[in-house]
């Protein structure tokens, strides 16, 4: 009897893994192409449109500062603010250092647009520009965007909520410098310091996603880091040169392909303990970002595997 049961319970597994590696592999991950309007950012002064630089020409900048923003009416003016106080000082102590901020609303029904055009009127298109897209890609489909768009030597993505304090870039930066081979580097902000505070607020629901998240990631994806969905990445122009033109997954689980393809091209990766709190006006479900999030790193991992995708090692 015991042993009858045994045996049901394997074949249950087996076909539960064959329904879902089949699920994984319907998971659609059609990535649209630029449209001609966003190939262009508004000069609100003169009304002009402009055309955008390509991550393949040469950099003009030191830094660029990606920010994805989808309904962020509200918390974009905050994180703005805590970014030119920043890039702004560090401006003011040396002039070599230069920086564009590229806002990137990812097709937002509100007035995300309008609010992060009046940061250009007040700064300048040559510090702050918008792009606005024809519809919503997604927070991977938004960063992948204005990445290709930068001029930067350096491009930081930073999330519009604010919740990495932007000073931390510093230390960044460094972590950057001491490790970067070949022109190459991935520098993740991690929040690994604060997962035991975290465990200790949450549910054990809530808990145990996390668990099993960090987890799968860490067995079909990404095993040189602990976090892997801190909003606050910066890369090489070459790493992100590399990497982004590679990308197929625009929504929450790009961090994982981001990271996969870096890993996979022996682009160097490393972690920096940031200062993080969490921002009130998330538009994240945890469980059904959980559940679609680790269908989308199996579906991933198994369209590498099985080579319907494949990574290009050029440069390596």
């Amino acid at each position: 009897m015991i042993e009858q049961l045994f045996s049901a319970f394997i074949v249950l597994a087996i076909l539960g893994l064959i329904v879902l590696s089949i699920i994984c592999l319907l998971r659609s991950f059609n990535m649209a192409a630029r449209s001609e309007n966003e190939k262009y950012f508004q000069d609100p002064i003169t009304k002009s449109r402009k055309q955008f630089p390509s991550l393949s020409d040469s950099h003009s900048k030191y830094l660029s500062v990606i920010i994805p923003a989808y309904k962020e009416v509200d918390r974009l003016p905050t994180m703005i603010k805590d970014t030119m106080s920043y890039l702004e000082q560090r401006q003011g102590k040396d002039q070599s250092f230069t920086y564009e901020l590229i806002i990137v609303d990812d097709g937002s029904p509100d007035k995300t647009s309008e609010v992060a055009l009046q940061y250009s009127k007040q700064y300048g298109t040559d510090i702050v520009r918008v792009l606005t897209l024809d519809v919503n890609r997604g927070k991977g489909g938004a960063v992948r965007m204005g990445v290709l768009s930068a001029r930067g030597q350096w491009i930081l993505f930073a999330d519009a909520d604010g919740a990495t304090k932007f000073s931390d870039f510093t230390k960044v930066e460094n972590k950057a410098r001491d490790n970067i081979k070949n022109n190459n580097i991935v520098v993740c902000g991690s929040r690994r310091h604060l997962e035991q505070d975290s465990v200790s607020k949450r549910s054990a629901f809530r808990t145990l996603l996390m668990y099993v998240f960090h987890f799968e990631v860490w067995l079909f994806a990404v095993k040189s880091i602990r976090d892997t969905q801190c909003g606050f990445k910066l890369f090489s122009r070459e790493s992100a040169r590399r990497i982004f033109s590679q990308m197929h997954v625009e929504r929450w689980a790009f961090d994982v392909e981001v990271l996969y393809i870096a890993e996979k091209l022996n682009i160097p990766i490393v972690e920096v303990d940031v200062n993080w709190q969490e921002i009130p006006g998330s538009k994240l479900d945890p469980f059904t970002a959980s559940i679609q999030m680790g269908i989308d790193i199996l579906a991933i991992w198994l369209r590498y595997i099985l080579g319907i995708w494949t990574i290009q090692r050029k440069n390596e």
